[in-house]
C-alpha cells in the first residue's frame, strides 16, 4: 500500500534568510498555483525577522491572499496589510492544507520552535528554509521529517514532472517503498528471471 497524504506546507523564514530570495520563494509558493499540494500553507518565521514580514507579504496582498496570522505576526501587520486580509490565528488555522489564497503565519523565537511547529502539524509532505547559514540548513535537511526539504526553494518543485519522473502518479507520504513524488515505475513491482545451463549451488 502507497499513501499518498496531503501536503500540510511550511516555510521557514531563518534569522539568517536573505530578504530577497525569501520574498520571491514565499510569493511562488504560495501564490503560483495555490489549490495543489505543494502549495505553501504557513510561513514560520523567526522573531527577529519580523520587521521584515511587511516586505515578505506585500506581493500577495496584491492577489488577495488571506492571512492567519499568530499574536506577534498579527502586531507587525495590523496597518501594514489590507484590513479585509488579515485575521488573528486560531490553533485551526495550523496544520491545515489551505488549497486555496490562504495562509497562516507563525512566529518563533528560535530555530528549534521552527523544527517543533513543522514535527507537530507537518503532513511529511514539503518543507522549506530560507536561510544563508550553511550549518543552519543542513540540520534543517536532517532534522526535517518530511518526504521534500528545500533550502532557499519553493516547495512549488515537488512534482514527479520537476523530478524527471514523468506523469506523476501521485506524491507518498510515507517511508515505505516509495517517498516523495511517483512516476509509473514506482508503481511496478518486479521478478527474478534466471537462465541456466545446469548450474548448481554448493
Amino acid at each position: 500500500v502507497i499513501e499518498t497524504g496531503a501536503g500540510v506546507v511550511h516555510t521557514y523564514f531563518d534569522e539568517f534568510g536573505d530578504l530577497d530570495k525569501g520574498r520571491e520563494i514565499v510569493f511562488n509558493a504560495k501564490v503560483s498555483r495555490p489549490s495543489v499540494c505543494n502549495a505553501l500553507d504557513t510561513l514560520i518565521i523567526h522573531e527577529s525577522r519580523l520587521q521584515d514580514l511587511p516586505a515578505v507579504c506585500r506581493s500577495m496582498e496584491e492577489k488577495k491572499v488571506e492571512i492567519f496570522a499568530d499574536e506577534k505576526a498579527y502586531e507587525v501587520l495590523d496597518g501594514n496589510y489590507s484590513k479585509d486580509l488579515l485575521f488573528k490565528a486560531t490553533e485551526e488555522n495550523f496544520g491545515r492544507e489551505y488549497l486555496s489564497l490562504k495562509m497562516a503565519v507563525k512566529a518563533v523565537a528560535n530555530f528549534d520552535q521552527a523544527l517543533d511547529h513543522i514535527a507537530d502539524f507537518g503532513s511529511k509532505h514539503s518543507e522549506a528554509i530560507i536561510t544563508e547559514d550553511r550549518e543552519r540548513a543542513e540540520k534543517f535537511l536532517k532534522m526535517v521529517d518530511a518526504a521534500c526539504v528545500y533550502v532557499n526553494a519553493s516547495t512549488r518543485f515537488t512534482d514527479g514532472g520537476e523530478f524527471g519522473l514523468g506523469a506523476e502518479v501521485g506524491i507518498s507520504t510515507q517511508k515505505l517503498h516509495a517517498r516523495g513524488p511517483m512516476g509509473i515505475k514506482e508503481l511496478t513491482s518486479y521478478k527474478w528471471v534466471v537462465r541456466g545451463d545446469g548450474q548448481v549451488r554448493n
